[in-house]
């Protein structure tokens, strides 16, 4: 299931300033980043909306896997969990979250991934 319009994450200039000065989190198999929102960098229409929840994004590349149907798979299972855990997470309103997975995270089981990323969550303060 993908993430609802409201916790997405859009545009290359919100990836680009996410990378720059974003607060990195590395873990084994994946990179977590995050930053206080910058609502000037939003498309026109979603400035002027005040934040309901964190705004996510993953970013899964051909280094992960070649095929196409692992990394689709991938980012369903992480984006059902980050559903899951930050939908509801008022207090995280205005946050944006950029996860990145490393090379090696598609031979990886999916449990193991998962809680990679809750711990990656708990140490950005953002507790799961």
């Amino acid at each position: 299931m993908a993430l609802p319009s409201s916790m997405r994450l859009r545009g290359h200039r919100c990836f680009s300033r996410l990378h720059r000065i974003g607060s990195r989190h590395h873990g084994a198999w994946m990179v977590l980043r995050v930053m206080r929102e910058e609502s000037r960098l939003l498309r026109p229409e979603l400035r002027r909306q005040p934040p309901i929840c964190c705004r996510c994004a993953l970013v899964i590349s051909n280094k992960v896997s070649k095929r196409s149907v692992r990394r689709n798979k991938l980012r369903r299972l992480l984006h059902q969990h980050l559903r899951q855990r930050l939908e509801d997470r008022r207090d995280l309103a205005g946050q944006w979250i950029l996860i990145s997975l490393r090379p090696e995270a598609s031979e990886v089981d999916p449990s193991q991934l998962l809680e990679e990323c809750d711990s990656l969550l708990s140490s950005a303060v953002l507790g799961t």
